[in-house]
């Protein structure tokens, strides 16, 4: 028994200035359920994604979601926190409560207000999703993480400034077919190779241009199963939905491989019955533009330490054979935290119902997502497909 996709609701992402977790929640969460045409008496349960840490001070939002509707008020609310992976975390708790079949239908809400707190507040609230015992003194906070593994990196492969300003001007590219995303605005290759005044170091090699964008946002989602969503205008099945932990100490792995994405990818793959080649796109979590250049290689599109190949190639074009982030990607849509995993699976539903607008894939058949926290600590990957061709 498996479970479909059969609503969902998403609100731009960006600078939400009046708006806090509980008016974003209230954006998307009602229009969810009428999008899938469901009513709010039939939930029977609820899953928030949201990381918080100090992003706002409302650090309970679990029961927020039932003052969308009275309908909702005594359905079971949990949130569901697994740093930039909360999302999918709450997803996949979704999933679980209807293949146990303590569920019929889950309403899935990921949100993150992002803004609210001073920029260096951001960074020091980000860089919680890393260990602070060996990474809490890093120097440019979470993008500080990045910047080492992108130097370790280039150290084994040589300079790979080229690949990843390649990343960024495809993503920056893609997101202005994107309604919803923040930043609608092809910035072009030569901005995102230079350093300049407006984009200038971060952390180690990495430019402000390879770095996702501070976001406030919500997504929400109606999952159900199937045969209830063979009655429902339109849904898509989750072929594999596989988890993999890893070490939280980067200590403790090699962190230019993302072995725990690989374990993830793998494992989902082989659920599936598919191989990377069936996959029509994927959805990646390009937190910085070196997470996507290794997943390349976690995915199997690469050999190890050929990851540049893929983006100098054109594979990874809206039009080339495996399109990567056709949505601009969290580099060009935004990246509030908790709102990222719910919102791969709601814009791969679109591409997979044929409702993605300029943002379409042809012939979208299979859809892969790979979501993660911290730096690939926890590790999702969804495989999904139209229940009915």
């Amino acid at each position: 028994m498996t479970a479909c996709i059969v609503g969902w609701s998403h609100t731009p992402f960006g600078k939400h200035e009046n708006d806090d977790v509980e008016s974003l929640i209230g954006k998307v969460a009602l229009a969810a359920l009428e999008d899938a045409g469901v009513g709010p008496d039939e939930v029977d349960e609820i899953f928030v994604g949201h990381f918080n840490e100090g992003f706002s001070r409302q650090a309970f939002p679990s029961s927020l979601v039932l003052q969308a509707d009275e309908r909702l008020r005594f359905k079971p609310a949990t949130r569901v926190e697994n740093a930039c992976a909360s999302g999918s975390a709450a997803v996949y708790q979704g999933l679980r409560a209807i293949q146990s079949k303590a569920a019929r239908f889950v309403l899935v809400v990921g949100v993150e207000k992002m803004t609210g707190i001073p920029g260096d507040e951001i960074g020091n609230t980000l860089l919680k999703a890393s260990y602070l015992k060996e990474d809490g003194e890093i120097e440019g906070g979470f993008a500080g993480v990045f910047g080492l593994i992108a130097q370790q990196y280039f150290q084994k492969h040589g300079d790979q400034s080229d690949a990843l300003a390649a990343i960024a001007a495809k993503n920056h590219r893609n997101g202005v077919a994107n309604p919803l995303a923040q930043m609608r605005k092809d910035l072009g290759y030569d901005f995102c190779r230079n350093v300049s005044d407006k984009n200038p170091l971060v952390a180690g090699p990495l430019k402000r241009t390879d770095c996702s964008l501070v976001s406030d946002g919500a997504a929400a989602l109606v999952l159900c199963d199937v045969e209830s969503a063979l009655g429902l205008k339109k849904s898509v099945v989750f072929r594999a939905a596989q988890q993999v932990n890893d070490f939280l100490p980067m200590s403790k792995r090699d962190i230019t491989l993302f072995e725990g994405c690989e374990q993830a990818w793998n494992q989902a793959l082989e659920a599936a019955g598919a191989t990377l080649k069936d996959i029509s796109f994927v959805e990646t979590h390009d937190c910085f533009t070196i997470a996507e250049l290794l997943e390349y290689e976690a995915m199997g599109l690469t050999k190890r330490g050929q990851g540049a190949r893929a983006i100098a190639e054109g594979w990874t074009e809206k039009d080339g054979k495996l399109p990567v982030n056709p949505s601009g990607g969290l580099k060009a849509k935004g990246h509030p935290v908790g709102a990222t995993g719910v919102s791969m699976h709601v814009l791969s539903a679109m591409q997979l119902t044929g409702q993605a607008g300029d943002m379409q894939v042809k012939d979208a058949k299979l859809g892969g997502i790979f979501n993660m926290g911290g730096a690939a600590v926890a590790n999702y990957v969804s495989i999904l497909e139209p229940l009915r061709r």
